[in-house]
């Protein structure tokens, strides 16, 4: 695509404005919470989901990688949290930005290496959306996640999660239960209990 051209997607879009409502949304004195990723506090969660995002960018635009693993978040940020997930976000946003919908083979930084436009853009929607989830949990909040928002990415996470499993990049799918909404089939399938609370 020229230089000229911006492709807009819609829900990476709103997975990135639930990752910064939900962290706009904690207290200072929150940070170090528990989260529904048991290994890591709030602040490592922000770590980790703003280091996918820019990993996904770096992945289509050759640019540089997060500065840290973000499998292994130190809890120690460089800045402030909005601020570090709006710097990520931005640069998310900007390299998605150049890829055209019907473009078959986008760099990504998951298995298999390459998607589909559609599939790798919602790749990286559902790491911001889910962690999005986690951060709002942990600290409180209503839940950024939205049933159209679920549904779309659920569609993803069936064609991406299974390999990334054997990675521990999502713990052994739940099963579901009766009554499970959009959201909460989502969140089980990704490993995740809908009525978690620290």
């Amino acid at each position: 695509m020229s230089e000229n051209t911006v492709t807009t997607w819609t829900t990476l879009s709103e997975a990135h404005e639930a990752l910064r409502t939900a962290v706009r949304g904690v207290a200072a004195e929150d940070w170090n919470r528990p989260t529904p990723c048991a290994q890591w506090n709030v602040t490592q969660v922000l770590q980790h989901a703003a280091g996918d995002q820019v990993g996904f960018a770096a992945a289509i635009t050759g640019g540089p990688w997060p500065s840290e693993d973000p499998f292994t978040p130190s809890g120690t940020l460089e800045g402030s949290p909005l601020a570090v997930a709006e710097e990520a976000m931005k640069a998310s946003a900007a390299a998605w930005a150049t890829i055209g919908k019907d473009v078959q083979e986008v760099p990504v930084p998951v298995p298999p290496g390459t998607l589909p436009a559609p599939v790798g853009v919602g790749a990286c929607a559902l790491d911001a959306a889910v962690h999005a989830w986690d951060i709002a949990l942990a600290t409180g909040q209503p839940s950024p996640l939205t049933p159209g928002l679920a549904r779309e990415l659920m569609d993803v996470a069936r064609r991406i999660v299974e390999p990334l499993r054997d990675f521990g990049a999502y713990a052994p799918a739940l099963d579901a239960q009766a009554g499970d909404d959009d959201v909460a089939e989502l969140l089980r399938y990704l490993g995740r209990r809908p009525d978690w609370t620290a």
